[in-house]
C-alpha cells in the first residue's frame, strides 16, 4: 500500500533538514577544534615552564630524548654514521 503524498516530505523539508544537520555538525566541529587548540597551547605553555625549571627539552620530557640526543651527535659529527 503506498503512503498518499501528503503523507510523504516535501523535499523542501528534506533539504532544509539536511541542511540545518550540516549547520549543526559544523558548529560542533568548531567548538570540538576550538577546545583542541586551546589544549594545544596550554599543554605547550606548561612544557616551556617545565623546560625552564628543570632544562630539559619537550622531547626529553615525553621521552624522545634519545632520537634528539643522537641527531645532534650526528649533526656534530661525533659519530661515524648517521641514522
Amino acid at each position: 500500500m503506498a503512503q498518499s503524498p501528503a503523507a510523504q516530505p516535501s523535499r523542501v523539508s528534506r533539504q532544509a533538514d539536511e541542511t540545518n544537520d550540516r549547520q549543526v555538525h559544523l558548529a560542533q566541529l568548531r567548538r570540538v577544534e576550538l577546545i583542541n587548540g586551546r589544549a594545544a597551547m596550554v599543554g605547550l605553555v606548561i612544557g616551556v615552564v617545565v623546560e625552564g625549571l628543570t632544562g630539559f627539552g619537550i622531547l626529553h620530557q615525553i621521552g624522545l630524548g634519545a632520537l634528539v640526543d643522537g641527531y645532534t651527535a650526528c649533526r656534530t659529527q661525533y659519530l661515524p654514521f648517521c641514522f
